[in-house]
Order: C-alpha cells, then sequence, then structure tokens
C-alpha cells in the first residue's frame, strides 16, 4: 500500500498543534567536526535513549544519517522515492522570495531541476504523491476558485507532463493505495476517489481532517463534530467531539466514536476533536486527537488531554499507553519490526521505545561547534524493495549572529 507519512505533514485540527508545543525534536549530538558518512561525513552521536532495551538489540541503534545536505538555507518540505536512483525532493529558500526548489537524485548527484512547465507559478512549494511504484505526481497546494482544474505533473521515470485528470477543487490529504485506487480530501466534508477511470465525488457526514486506506473499499476518516450528544454547553456554546466515519464500498457511515470531557468546570471553549487516523499493515486501524481549550483565560487550568483510540473489529477502545518518550508520539510509517513515530522515536513490535539519533552538521556548513542543532523531518519513504529508509527536512542550528536551517535528506542506519 503506497501511504504519505501523515504525522510530519499537513495534519488537521488542534491535535498538532498542541504536541508541537509539548514536545522537542531529537538532542544535539556532539561537537567533532564529522567524518567518513555516505556523502557528506558523519559524528559521534546523542544518546539513543530506550535505556531498557537489551544492549545491540537490533532496534535500539537506529541513527538518521546524512545522505545529501542542500547548499542552501531553508527546509525540504516533501520527499519522494521511487528507486535508489530516482529520489525528488522539494524544498524552500530562505531568501525572502517565493521560489520553490526541485532536487533529483539520478544515481549520481543531487541536482536542482526546474519545476514542470505544466505546472502554474506558486508561492508555495508544490506536494509529492507517489500513486504507483514508478509513477509520481506534482501538484500544487494552491487552488483559485473559478480558475477550473489546476494542473498536476506526472513522473514515469523519464520525463514530467501533465496529469490527464488531476482531482477537482483544493485538495488536502491524498492517499494512494495504488493508481488505480486514490483517495484524496477536497473540503471539509468532500472526499474524491479515483477508480483508474474517472474522479468519484463523495460526501462525508462530518468535518474531516485526515483519510486512511486499509484496503479495496475499506476507508477511515476522522475529524470533529459540532451537533449531536455531548456537544451542547448552554448559552449557545459548543463543545465540538471526536468524530470517526467508515467507507463500505457504497457510503460514508458515521461510527459510534468515544466522546471527550473535562470535569466541572468545564474551561473556556472546549474543543475535542481527532486529527489523523493510521492503518497498521496489518489492518488495524488507529486514531489520534485531543480535547483541548483556550488558554490563559482561568486560574488552575486542566491539561490538555490526548485521545489515542484502537478499532477493534467492532468499536473503538483506548489504546495500551506507550512507553517513555513514545507515549504522546503519533506514527508515521511502519516497517517490518515497528512504527516510526513523530520527533525521530520508534516502538518496536515488542513494545520498546527508541530514540533515533541523528548526527552534528559538519563544521563546512557554517555550524559551529557550539551551536544547538534539532532534526526536523517532514516525510520519511522506504526505498522501494528494500529495507532502507529515507527522510527529508532540515537541521535547524541556533548560534549567535548567524542561525539558519540546512535542508537535508537523511537514510537510516541500523545498528553498529
Amino acid at each position: 500500500m503506497m501511504r504519505r507519512a501523515s504525522g510530519i505533514t499537513q495534519r488537521g485540527i488542534v491535535a498538532v498543534a498542541v504536541l508541537a508545543t509539548v514536545l522537542t525534536a531529537a538532542g544535539c549530538g556532539t561537537d567533532d567536526e564529522p567524518t567518513g558518512s555516505r556523502t557528506t561525513g558523519s559524528a559521534d552521536t546523542a544518546d539513543a535513549g530506550g535505556k531498557d532495551a537489551p544492549p545491540k538489540a537490533p532496534a535500539s541503534a537506529l541513527t538518521w544519517e546524512f545522505e545529501h545536505i542542500a547548499d542552501f538555507s531553508g527546509d525540504l518540505t516533501d520527499v519522494a522515492v521511487l528507486a535508489e536512483d530516482d529520489i525528488w525532493a522539494v524544498g524552500t529558500e530562505n531568501n525572502g522570495k517565493a521560489n520553490a526548489h526541485l532536487l533529483h537524485y539520478d544515481g549520481t548527484q543531487w541536482k536542482r531541476e526546474p519545476l514542470p512547465e505544466t505546472l502554474r507559478t506558486t508561492d508555495y512549494p508544490p506536494v509529492l504523491e507517489e500513486v504507483g511504484e514508478e509513477v509520481l505526481w506534482l501538484r500544487p497546494q494552491t487552488y483559485e476558485v473559478g480558475a477550473g482544474v489546476t494542473p498536476w505533473a506526472r513522473w514515469d521515470g523519464t520525463r514530467w507532463s501533465a496529469v490527464p485528470n488531476p482531482p477537482p477543487g483544493n485538495v488536502g490529504d491524498f492517499e494512494a493505495a495504488g493508481p488505480d485506487d486514490i483517495w484524496a480530501l477536497n473540503g471539509e466534508q468532500t472526499a474524491v476517489h479515483w477508480d483508474g477511470a474517472r474522479w468519484n465525488t463523495t460526501r462525508l457526514p462530518y468535518g474531516t481532517s485526515d483519510l486512511a486506506v486499509v484496503g479495496p473499499d475499506d476507508v477511515w476518516a476522522v475529524g470533529s463534530r459540532s451537533t449531536g450528544p455531548g456537544t451542547e454547553l448552554g448559552y449557545g456554546e459548543r463543545y465540538s467531539q471526536p468524530v470517526s466515519m467508515h467507507w463500505d464500498g457504497t457510503f460514508w457511515k458515521s461510527v459510534k466514536t468515544p466522546q471527550a470531557r473535562f470535569e466541572e468546570p468545564i474551561p473556556p471553549e472546549p474543543s475535542a476533536g481527532l486529527g489523523q487516523v493510521f492503518a497498521l499493515d496489518s489492518g488495524e486501524v488507529r486514531a489520534y486527537g485531543n480535547n483541548s481549550f483556550n488558554h490563559g483565560e482561568v486560574e488552575n487550568e486542566p491539561a490538555d488531554e490526548f485521545i489515542r483510540l484502537r478499532w477493534d473489529g467492532s468499536k473503538w477502545v483506548e489504546q495500551e499507553p506507550a512507553p517513555g518518550g513514545c507515549a504522546l508520539r503519533t506514527p508515521v510509517d511502519q516497517d517490518d519490526e515497528g512504527l516510526f513515530l513523530d520527533g525521530n522515536w520508534y516502538l518496536t513490535d515488542d513494545g520498546r521505545c527508541v530514540k533515533i539519533k541523528r548526527h552534528r552538521l559538519p563544521l563546512s556548513t557554517g555550524a559551529r561547534k557550539g551551536s544547538n542543532q534539532s532534526l526536523w523531518l517532514k516525510e520519511i519513504h522506504r526505498v522501494p524493495g528494500t529495507d532502507e529508509w529515507l527522510g527529508a527536512g532540515h537541521v535547524q542550528v541556533n548560534q549567535s549572529g548567524d542561525p539558519f536551517g540546512a535542508p537535508v535528506v537523511v537514510r537510516l542506519k541500523r545498528g553498529g
């Protein structure tokens, strides 16, 4: 199944914003000048965490190593991996201009490529969508009402061309189970499905923030609702509640979802919802969200509550809490041994929480020995047909007088 890396990129409601305020990125490495990595050198790394993991356990030694460091200050916002010799990345440069960078690795070198002519000029970097083993779509993030269908570009391994039938509207979450089974959100309560011949529009019962494709005619959506049980507070105020929906091949149907509610006295402007739904390779479905409120208006505020649900085949139940630093992290992808979580954490199938280590930038990038560095990844993807994983984002370098972001592609190293 083709999946986007959901927890890192553009997820819906307040859960992501709240998590960002309470969770931190990877710790700093050492101050030594890197030597001897694939393309840029490597440094000693910080403690991997997971202190209860046995020594030399395969999953306890995970490190993001630099595969490529771009030669500008900014960020890589997306990456797509069609093969070891066909990797694409999109980025932005911190130069005050709206000029997206498109980078390509052909097995020999990384080069900046011009954006496909079929795309219109945009102030935002386009998004890469893997829709098959050898097919990549590049879509804009902007949509002009009344301008007709926004053009998309298609890479077939050799050249870019126009996507014959791009989905209509302003596309949000995009999930491709294959070239003939694609789902996308293009409105708060509207989803479209590509069956290989046409885009079919479907209406969702409630506002939706995320989709997950489990299999043919088996799709889940999550979000929030402002009507129905648990939403009335009196005096015309509403307490939005988590909601989930399921597509069975014919209709979207609302699924009973546990309510969330603070104890009395209820804090001001409370709001609960689900921001992410994730389908495991086993077919199990999990949902993530939070119960929050407008902070700063009363004393003795309660803590925000994090929602973690699992579909057991007939109803939503609470997930078993993950240990240590994995407790409040959400999944972004899965391999054969466990789950990759946001913030560079990994939860093994046998329940161990592992911090993925990382290297410091080489001094040649302008990062000083005393700088504070943190790795922020926007996307991770498996290299097709291998156990290799690549990620893209940036290393934030905080140092007096010259802070900057270094756009990076990283490769996961196991063991050693």
